[in-house]
């Protein structure tokens, strides 16, 4: 649909969205106006973490070669692209001196972290933190991965910048963080828009590392313009605009929620589970459950549970694959949904057991050993107890985000990949209790062309305008509950 409604038509526009998730990226062109929002995926490209002799890093190098590749191909199709919007994993980050990256940027499950966690939390221990950051733990939050940096590391950068403001400095020259990425870091002052150098004082990091944090924007504003060389060899200029760059950030601004009543889940590697709220919330029975106050674009706060996610299930199956078995996952999933609910155990996803690589099936065997249950000893049996496991801790996580966020949970939207796993929305709804409207699945880089479209004027109003939007031209599948 194009034209604007009840007065003179608006013509659409161009963007670009940069959007790389933990185990693919891609490079997506949107055309947006008032009723129209069609996204068209323009490269593809796995992200694949490489083991060096030090631990595990992503190939970010490689992954900035697959972006300029797929920019090229958008300015080729496209020579009008009004702006580029980058979107990317949290935490995560590269040390620079004079412009020049100091190593290979860590992958988050290393397990270099550890060390990190007990340096802060003798100076501060996470209850403390959190009544100043509102984060959730995570063993590889930014603030414990920097304190497990050697000092001498950090004595020689003199900048740090998580990925997707990183990509944006190769492609303009501009060092910025982006504020609902920076929020990610465990060292940002959500309520005063401002790195809190108190906290990062007093966790005991290096004096200068305040200096290695660049300063801030905001979603929706300028970065820069692409450098000239870079303009170049892309065959197109454009402006470079901050987006949620957190990924789940974008993909939130892309849930089409019509009411206050409803919870998110950002569904991929990560299960993103949550409300949105005005303000952080960072009562006892928070700090209790878990949750974590993320920034949210147009600065509303993101109150949300972090959930191991379909990372479990890619996982298995890539031991699968490893030993010689051919498994497509839409056969593995229709033989999962015919094993009984009941005769499968339902375990706890978020046991730290499952965050780094490995083999799976045998890391649930022994949860289930040691917690006296029968483990599944067939494919379809450990798929169906992944799906059940994962629809519990949603289920849970969700009852719990409109608890604290003092909502009343009517309906669950699941965005993301998960989207399209017709048995885990289902078992989801059964075991909320609550519809569960699945879709879109390209959330995250709709929600960051949005951001760019309503920046260069394509689109205008509130989030609550942008998801009106997204409702009128993705019409979401409903999944009712089942007794």
């Amino acid at each position: 649909m194009t034209g604007a409604r009840g007065g003179a038509p608006r013509p659409a526009g161009t963007v670009a969205a940069v959007d790389l998730g933990a185990t693919s990226g891609r490079v997506v062109l949107g055309r947006v106006g008032p009723d129209t929002l069609e996204a068209t995926t323009v490269a593809r490209f796995p992200n694949t973490p490489v083991f060096a002799g030090d631990g595990l890093h992503w190939d970010l190098l490689g992954l900035y070669g697959e972006v300029l590749a797929g920019l090229r191909e958008a300015f080729r199709l496209e020579p009008r692209i009004a702006s580029i919007g980058i979107d990317s994993w949290a935490v995560d980050y590269g040390l620079l001196r004079q412009g020049r990256l100091l190593g290979i940027p860590f992958h988050y499950r290393d397990e270099r972290t550890a060390r990190g966690v007990a340096a802060v939390h003798e100076r501060m221990p996470h209850a403390e933190l959190f009544a100043r950051n509102g984060l959730q733990f995570l063993p590889f939050n930014t603030l414990y991965q920097l304190a497990a940096e050697p000092a001498e590391v950090l004595a020689l950068a003199d900048r740090a910048l998580l990925v997707p403001d990183l990509l944006g400095y190769w492609l303009t020259g501009e060092a910025r963080a982006e504020l609902t990425n920076a929020s990610t870091t465990g060292l940002l002052d959500w309520s005063a828009q401002a790195w809190d150098d108190e906290l990062i004082a007093g966790i005991g990091l290096p004096a200068g590392l305040r200096e290695l944090l660049p300063p801030l924007v905001a979603p929706g504003e300028r970065v820069g313009a692409l450098l000239p060389a870079v303009a170049d060899s892309l065959g197109g200029a454009a402006d470079v605009v901050a987006v949620g760059s957190h990924d789940t950030a974008s993909a939130v601004v892309a849930v089409p929620m019509r009411a206050d009543s409803a919870a998110y889940i950002s569904c991929g590697t990560w299960g993103l589970v949550g409300v949105e709220v005005a303000h952080p919330v960072r009562t006892p029975e928070a700090l209790a459950a878990n949750f974590t106050n993320e920034g949210g674009v147009d600065g509303r706060v993101r109150l949300l549970h972090n959930v191991m996610g379909l990372w479990i299930l890619s996982e298995t199956v890539r031991g699968w694959e490893r030993e010689g078995h051919a498994v497509e996952l839409p056969a593995l999933l229709a033989a999962a949904a015919e094993v009984p609910a009941g005769s499968v155990p339902v375990f706890d996803v978020d046991d730290p057991r499952f965050l780094p690589p490995g083999d799976m099936p045998a890391r649930i065997g022994a949860w289930c050993a040691e917690h006296g249950l029968a483990a599944p000893s067939t494919r379809a049996g450990i798929a169906r107890a992944i799906v059940e496991s994962l629809a519990q801790a949603f289920a849970d996580a969700a009852a719990t985000a409109a608890r604290l966020g003092g909502l009343e949970l009517r309906t669950i939207h699941l965005v993301g990949g998960g989207a399209q796993n017709a048995l885990l929305c289902q078992r989801t709804a059964d075991r909320a209790g609550v519809p569960v409207l699945a879709g879109p699945v390209e959330a995250t880089a709709l929600g960051n062309l949005l951001v760019q479209a309503r920046t260069a004027g394509f689109v205008d109003g509130s989030l609550e305008a942008l998801r009106d939007l997204v409702a009128r031209t993705h019409e979401p599948r409903r999944f009712e509950p089942r007794r």
